[in-house]
């Protein structure tokens, strides 16, 4: 396509305008400030989920420290209490009830050691416990600290969602009366461009590259006819002649 009436390509600029908005709104939807801390927190959920399921199977593992140590000491009690009732009741030979005698300080030597064995993994359990506790109430926290930065985003993006419905149907207004030929052309270069397609010429620069139009160059389009379609040598994009081009 070569050529469209004047005030179409002019419609090109408010068209462009209205995406380069739509470009902005879903630049700011990606990089909020809101997602960058949100990221930030799943990183440390994640860390303390993982602290959590370690800790947790270490407490389950003290706990059945802990029960085996008491069923130990358990055993050996009940043990002495048995041979402490053949002892109190004087049945058997000397050499048998002294022999219980012998059985008895033995027991009560390892009923000691087994005992202190259960202290030290009490000990240890509560303490691992009290870690337990910390760890989860601060993964508690960062959920909370989560729900309240997912109502946030959720809040911006809807905000920046109904901004940008707002100017996706003024873009659909303004795009409305122009050839369709001609909006073909411009969606190929905003693809090919970066977003940007059409500028303007203005008092002999062209803003689609910042750079001053070449006498010789400038003196070519202004001999073209209105409606011929001029494009910018440097940028590629569409050049918007208006009252102020030269």
């Amino acid at each position: 396509m070569t050529t469209a009436p004047p005030e179409e390509q002019r419609r090109l600029l408010d068209v462009q305008e209205l995406d380069t908005r739509l470009d902005q709104i879903a630049h700011r939807r990606r990089n909020l400030p809101v997602l960058a801390r949100l990221t930030e927190l799943e990183s440390r959920i994640a860390d303390l989920d993982t602290a959590l399921v370690a800790s947790r199977t270490a407490a389950s593992d003290l706990r059945r420290e802990l029960k085996k140590a008491e069923t130990d000491v358990e055993q050996v009690r009940t043990r002495a209490a048995r041979d402490q009732a053949r002892l109190d009741s004087g049945t058997g030979s000397p050499k048998d009830l002294q022999a219980l005698q012998h059985e008895l300080v033995a027991l009560g030597r390892r009923q000691s050691d087994l005992e202190d064995v259960e202290l030290e993994v009490m000990e240890r359990l509560e303490a691992h416990e009290t870690a337990l506790a910390g760890l989860t109430q601060a993964h508690d926290e960062l959920l909370a600290q989560r729900v309240e930065l997912e109502a946030e985003r959720d809040a911006a993006l809807a905000e920046l969602d109904a901004e940008a419905a707002q100017v996706t149907a003024q873009r659909a207004e303004a795009v409305a009366p122009i050839d369709e030929k001609l909006v073909a052309l411009y969606e190929r270069l905003r693809g090919r461009l970066g977003g940007v397609a059409v500028a303007r010429l203005r008092r002999g620069r062209s803003e689609g590259s910042g750079l001053q139009v070449p006498g010789t160059e400038l003196a070519r389009i202004k001999a073209l006819p209105a409606d011929e379609i001029v494009f910018c040598e440097d940028s590629g994009r569409i050049l918007v002649r208006g009252e102020d081009a030269y």
